[in-house]
């Protein structure tokens, strides 16, 4: 290979039809944007003759099999005849491509702690993608979620270490499945490396200081997680840390991924961040300086545009950056390709790969996914399921009862018919004698008029029960994208209900007739009137395609909800950072006015059923490296049949350093007949008892250990 066609591989760029859409239209555009973009004077047949002359290796925002089969065909004309990588932001399905599966978001998949399930969809959703031609996925995210102002939330899995990495790995095994076809893989990428979840006030991009303590024991274990399940490639973030921007931060990306951890794939960067070295941290004294800092750093692929490919190959010609480690990146770019087939197959005909029983099996997936996903918050009086007997007439309402909202972020256009919004599924599942009245009192989350509001109480007061649909928009194709209130570059400043959903809610409830409110949302939202004053409640997050008939299913009882949450929901934004595994002095004192504690604890959830553990048992003792065997029964102490999620956490009693009143160490689901008990059996892994000591250094500090299962509690000695 010439120099020029190792950086080549190096070389990202939008597809071709995009930017053929875009020409001529720079300055219409914000120039900050990170989700449209421009190529002022490089246009569509420009690009088309570098992939001839073997100067793009990979692209990206290629929406349909002919599109990607006409690229590879361009690619097959130059010297080499090397295959292009193509990715896309499928982050839980393919949702930018119209028709295909859009499943549950992240945060909602990880309030089913169905980790197996999660592989499943990720398995799922990688037949879509390789369907519409990319074998690359932008996915997972394993930020770890603590600022309920960050708009991205919803695309991680929580708060948890360990749920995320469990939730992360699974879905690296799904999208890479190395015991299926390399036809039916996609190439997984872990991301954004690291701590971008907790900017200075939320604010996506903005700089994150944390101790390494704290990146050592809370941020790092999903990606060491994801790198033993596989993942072939790693996405760093936009901000600085602790003073160095990640995108030039060689100690994250050599000494942490590679050197400790492991991690043998290929790093690229995230949406044109190597330039804003130069134009928005100021670390870089120009564009090609930004280039040698990423490189030198540990950078294998830039995302995207001109630019990259002329300076990287001054800086090699001038003998600043080596041919050797040009070659580094090449290797690790080629060796993804081969694991993916490309060089066997990258042509596809468009409708041949997934015929429609298979996409039917992949909607039951997404309902199944939607069905554990969600969370019930309060059932106040056993409000819920809905007794058709006694509320023969419901009125439905809410700017997002009829809304395709419910897909989530990172989704485009999907034909009405592929998607089940909360009316829909209300309509299908209510039973005969149940009537539906909808009041349409707008379709935005930002504005709800005083003339709906009203129009809203009169209903309710005819109406024998409300259902009220409220919450926060994070769907980014038109018209939704102009109401979007989270999401990529969404942040906000507070973390109630938008716009005047919460005087709709206080008008309703009015009448005093009973109302369920169903949030869909992307992040916690931390209303405290409604958790105080309504009496039932149900968290539905972003619950996809399938969600509103979930949605349905468990308000009547067809379906018996067993989501828990995977995040703490704050009180207010004066309440974060709310997180269940704080130190032992954060609560040592209170605020004034207000109180302490947040709404909800992550791992809540209510049943239909109700569940009783006892017989908790673990080793009196355990020997340096030896597993903690947990048992514990489980009995459905109710009168309907019903999973239970079971969470093991532990609590290391006295430390070196200290640490959190409890943490998650396994979970399992477990279903139960009316009566029945199961034992559950759990082991801990011995390193899963570590902590980062005062030399930060990773180690098991022999002592005890306090274990908490349910409302049962017990412990152990790790003997020295």
């Amino acid at each position: 290979m010439t120099i020029e066609e190792k950086i080549g591989q190096m070389c990202q760029f939008m597809g071709v039809e995009q930017v053929r859409q875009n020409d001529d239209k720079s300055g219409q555009f914000p120039a900050n944007s990170d989700s449209v973009a421009t190529y002022p004077g490089l246009h569509a047949q420009d690009i088309e003759q570098m992939v001839r002359d073997g100067k793009v290796g990979s692209f990206f925002m290629v929406f349909t099999a002919k599109d990607a089969d006409y690229l590879q065909s361009l690619a097959r004309e130059s010297r080499l005849k090397i295959p292009l990588l193509i990715g896309t932001d499928a982050i839980h399905g393919n949702g930018l491509v119209s028709g295909d599966t859009v499943y549950p978001a992240p945060l909602s998949m990880a309030s089913t702690f169905d980790d197996a399930l999660v592989e499943r969809v990720a398995a799922e959703a990688a037949l879509e993608i390789r369907a519409s031609g990319s074998s690359w996925t932008f996915s997972p995210n394993v930020d770890v979620a603590r600022d309920a102002r960050w708009g991205r939330v919803g695309e991680t899995f929580g708060e948890d270490p360990f749920l995320v990495g469990r939730m992360g790995a699974a879905m690296v095994r799904g999208y890479q499945g190395k015991d299926r076809p390399a036809s039916e893989r996609v190439l997984a990428c872990m991301k954004h490396l690291i701590a971008g979840s907790v900017p200075v006030n939320g604010l996506n991009g903005a700089p994150t200081e944390i101790s390494e303590r704290t990146l050592r024991s809370v941020f790092l274990p999903p990606y060491l997680d994801c790198i033993k399940a596989g993942a072939g490639s790693l996405m760093t973030a936009h901000h600085d840390l602790n003073g160095v921007p990640c995108h030039a931060n060689s100690w994250i990306m050599e000494t942490l991924m590679r050197k400790e951890a492991g991690f043998s794939g290929f790093v690229v960067s995230d949406w044109r961040d190597i330039e804003r070295l130069y134009t928005v941290h100021h670390f870089a004294a120009s564009p090609q300086e930004a280039v040698y800092l990423s490189v030198q750093a540990g950078m294998d692929m830039h995302m995207h545009g001109p630019g990259f490919f002329e300076d990287l190959l001054q800086l090699v010609k001038a003998g600043r950056i080596s041919e050797e480690r040009i070659n580094q990146s090449v290797r690790r770019i080629l060796a993804a390709k081969f694991q993916l087939g490309l060089f066997e197959t990258n042509s596809l005909q468009a409708g041949d790969v997934l015929n429609t029983s298979v996409r039917l099996e992949h909607r039951q997936t997404a309902l199944e996914a939607a069905r554990k996903g969600l969370v019930l918050l309060k059932n106040q009086d056993a409000l819920l399921p809905i007794n058709t007997n006694r509320y023969k007439q419901i009125l439905v309402t809410g700017p997002l009862a009829d809304s395709p909202v419910i897909l989530g972020d990172w989704v485009q256009t999907q034909p009405k018919e592929s998607t089940i919004t909360v009316l829909d599924g209300l309509r299908k599942v209510a039973p005969p004698g149940c009537k539906i009245v909808f009041h349409d009192c707008g379709k935005t989350v930002k504005k709800t008029t005083p003339e709906a509001i009203a129009e809203a109480q009169k209903l309710a007061a005819e109406s024998d029960l409300v259902i009220l649909v409220v919450g926060e928009n994070s769907l980014r194709s038109a018209p939704y994208d102009k109401d979007r209130t989270s999401g990529e570059n969404h942040d906000r400043s507070d973390i109630e209900l938008p716009g005047q959903q919460l005087e709709l809610a206080r008008a309703v409830a009015a009448t005093g007739k009973p109302v369920v409110v169903v949030l869909v949302n992307s992040r916690p939202v931390g209303s405290e009137w409604i958790a105080d004053n309504i009496p039932a409640i149900l968290e539905a997050w972003e619950p996809g395609c399938q969600g509103g008939l979930a949605v349905a299913e468990v308000l009547f009882g067809n379906v018996n909800p067993s989501g828990r949450l995977p995040i703490t929901i704050p009180r207010s934004v004066g309440h974060i950072q709310s997180f269940y595994n704080y130190k032992p002095s954060q609560y040592f004192r209170g605020y004034v006015g207000s109180k302490t504690e947040p709404l909800y604890w992550f791992g809540h959830g209510l049943s239909y059923t109700t569940f009783k553990y006892s017989n908790l048992h673990v080793p009196a003792d355990i020997k340096p490296g030896q597993s903690v065997a947990v048992k514990v029964d489980v009995t459905n102490s109710g009168t309907r049949s019903g999973d239970e999620v079971v969470l093991v956490y532990t609590h290391d009693v006295l430390g070196t350093v200290t640490t959190p009143v409890r943490e998650l160490k396994a979970f399992t689901r477990v279903t139960l007949a009316p009566g029945e008990t199961k034992t559950v059996e759990i082991n801990i892994a011995y390193d899963q008892l570590a902590i980062i000591d005062q030399e930060m250094k990773r180690v098991v500090e022999p002592g005890d250990f306090e274990v908490f299962v349910g409302n049962q509690k017990t412990k152990f000695t790790i003997l020295p």
